[in-house]
């Protein structure tokens, strides 16, 4: 099958690439800088777009794909949220969205990708204390939730083109020289973890192996669709996640690190580490996705080992 790969260059995406090539697919990587991140390496091929403008020389490689993957969108978590960093995460978000579910409409019904897997986030659902999220839970309240709402109604438009649309709303994911997890560990390892805030909000993670297994599950199995929490089952509170890194590293775990320290320090941008989510993949479960690394203490002893 044709793949269509966009914003492919990332922390998940140069992962996924190689993959989705073992597997037999021919994939296109849509980028900003081609060649700037060695996903062709892989055995991929990379042609330009701006991300915002729908152009022949990449749209004609959606005429007739299998696939499209978007994973397009200004990091998160790489800077504070002003309110020009606010602006570029959704304008990059919903103009790539757009872009690309606007080649789709220009084409030919029986020429269209059988499907879209869109990225979203967990943030969908806001900061919901003890309640459990399925898919069908309600968008909560928020930059990250109303940013997810925004990105979701752009890819929706592709279902209505007849393309089977999936919403991959991902969790924190932890692989192998991520720098959310350096960042999480650095603590511990100087012997200064613990819990942040109260840590009694939900912590919802996936390792990176089963992100990437999520995004060829969607892609090769046509009865899912719809909203997918990607996450791993075994969610925790973050007090239980603190103590469990502290397991794998061999280092204590009781060192707190005050809210109101972070809010202090980070504003808003403290929402991506106290607001919690008690999300269950009930999707990817009812539809058979076999995880990898279903249980945090396996998820930190193969990143941390």
């Amino acid at each position: 099958m044709k793949v269509v790969a966009a914003g492919a260059t990332g922390f998940i995406g140069r992962a996924l690439v190689p993959e989705l090539v073992r597997a037999g697919h021919e994939v296109v990587v849509l980028s900003r800088r081609p060649g700037a991140s060695g996903v062709a390496s892989s055995g991929a091929r990379e042609v330009e777009w701006d991300g915002r403008t729908v152009a022949p020389h990449w749209a004609n490689e959606v005429d007739g794909a299998g696939a499209v993957v978007n994973l397009a969108g200004v990091g998160i978590g790489d800077g504070l949220w002003t309110s020009a960093r606010r602006t570029a995460i959704l304008k990059s978000r919903t103009e790539s969205t757009g872009a690309l579910v606007q080649a789709m409409r220009a084409l030919p019904a029986e020429r269209r990708p059988e499907c879209l897997i869109n990225a979203s986030g967990i943030g969908y659902y806001g900061d919901r204390g003890d309640e459990v999220l399925g898919e069908d839970a309600r968008p909560g309240t928020g930059f990250l939730a109303e940013t997810c709402v925004e990105w979701e109604k752009s890819a929706l438009d592709a279902e209505e083109l007849g393309v089977r649309t999936v919403l991959m709303r991902t969790a924190v994911v932890f692989g192998k020289g991520a720098l959310q997890v350096f960042l999480i560990a650095l603590p511990f390892r100087l012997f200064a973890g613990g819990p942040l805030g109260d840590g009694n909000f939900w912590f919802p993670w996936i390792h990176l192996d089963d992100m990437v297994g999520m995004y060829r599950w969607a892609i090769e199995n046509r009865e899912v669709r719809g909203a997918v929490n990607a996450t791993a089952p075994d969610v925790r509170r973050q007090r239980e996640f603190a103590k469990e890194m502290g397991k794998a590293l061999g280092r204590p775990s009781w060192f707190p690190t005050p809210a109101f320290a972070l809010r202090l320090v980070l504003g808003d941008f403290s929402s991506l580490v106290l607001d919690g989510q008690r999300a269950e993949p009930r999707n990817a479960q009812a539809h058979g996705y076999a995880w990898r690394f279903p249980t945090l203490a396996s998820g930190l002893a193969d990143i941390l080992g």
